[in-house]
């Protein structure tokens, strides 16, 4: 009996690969400013369309093909991407980000703000040395 191995290596997948199929068809304008908003929330289709009780798929129809959203779903998507429905519409533009994180790093630090002062002194304590390094570099 003859045995056969195989090598799979990691080395063909890795993290800085998209995910998914390619798109075959370029946005909507509206898509185009829901995905623009999304990036800025940091957050993928999969986590937006858990706060809106919907699917991954569903998301994604919206960012290719053009859609006619119900009022209340213009609202949800606004609330769900900390933007308004005007700039959803391509009625105004995003309004200046204020000074801080955006995306994982914003949600990070809202959370952390969250907690009490003891727990918050640890954190600190882990990432003012990182902070420190990095302005002495500068």
């Amino acid at each position: 009996m003859q045995v056969l191995t195989y090598n799979i290596s990691d080395d063909t997948y890795n993290v800085g690969m998209s995910t998914g199929r390619p798109a075959t068809k370029p946005r909507t304008p509206l898509g185009e400013r829901i995905s623009q908003a999304r990036s800025m929330a940091g957050i993928s289709q999969i986590q937006l369309a858990e706060k809106l009780g919907t699917s991954q798929r569903v998301i994604s129809y919206w960012e290719r093909e053009p859609v006619a959203l119900k009022p209340e779903q213009l609202a949800s998507l606004a609330d769900a991407l900390n933007t308004t429905a005007d700039f959803l519409l391509g009625r105004e533009e995003q309004t200046k980000r204020g000074k801080g994180p955006v995306g994982k790093g914003r949600r990070i630090f809202e959370a952390v703000s969250k907690l009490p002062r003891s727990q918050q002194e640890k954190i600190f304590d882990v990432i003012e040395p990182f902070v420190s390094a990095h302005i002495a570099k500068s």
